[in-house]
């Protein structure tokens, strides 16, 4: 399939109507990631009441904020869904823990990144084996790097395409669609953590910093990603 079709059938659809139709193109062979975050949230109030077929998945880091685990399980009672759960290689985990210490990522870019690449990327690696789609809650208002991407996207790397559902949605829509839809969602975001990663790498916001200005808040230059949606 070429993307620039792709991006036709998909064009002038709203968000449930776009998620049926890469169904269609891609059945059995779509998956949804979610951090529990409050874009990912709308995705799945969206999927789970449409009862779209499409694989629900999370990566649990091990590091993740209590709250981040209260909204995974309000979320499972709500929709009475099954959300797979991928898990660090645990032995990957000890060796870089026992020679680097618990708080590594702190002391360079390059150790964060380890930690990122062992505690994320990889299991992604493993929850999107087979998979031809990939769905995110990526929105372009998060940071310069991410309005610089596309609604949908080929990885050469992983070779998949990638659907960003609420890619135009501003921050304001997303917040009135939980509203209005009572959805459940991690009650950080009302005290100023808009994205919400692993607990010691994450903080609030100040008034007027960028969206993703409380990740990785230490590192003073680069993009502010893990490595999950970098080419």
């Amino acid at each position: 399939m070429k993307l620039n079709d792709l991006r036709q059938q998909l064009s002038g659809k709203s968000v449930e109507e776009r998620l049926e139709t890469i169904v269609n193109l891609f059945p059995g062979k779509t998956i949804f990631t979610t951090s529990f975050g409050i874009e990912d949230q709308v995705i799945t109030q969206i999927i789970f009441t449409n009862n779209l077929p499409i694989k629900v998945a999370t990566l649990d880091t091990g590091r993740l904020f209590s709250e981040t685990y209260e909204v995974f399980s309000q979320t499972i009672i709500r929709y009475n869904k099954t959300i797979d759960v991928y898990f660090p290689d645990y032995q990957a985990v000890e060796t870089m823990v026992s020679q680097k210490g618990p708080l590594s990522f702190y002391k360079s870019v390059e150790n964060r990144k380890e930690c990122c690449t062992i505690r994320k990327v990889v299991p992604l690696n493993r929850a999107l084996t087979n998979m031809e789609c990939w769905i995110s809650g990526i929105r372009a208002s998060q940071s310069d790097n991410r309005s610089n991407m596309s609604h949908l996207e080929y990885d050469d790397d992983k070779k998949l395409f990638k659907f960003h559902p609420l890619f135009d949605w501003s921050y304001e829509d997303v917040k009135k669609y939980i509203k209005e839809n009572y959805i459940p969602y991690n009650s950080l975001h009302d005290k100023g953590y808009l994205s919400i990663g692993c607990e010691p790498c994450t903080r609030a916001i100040k008034p007027g910093e960028d969206f993703r200005a409380g990740r990785w808040w230490w590192e003073n230059e680069g993009p502010k990603e893990c490595g999950c949606h970098r080419k």
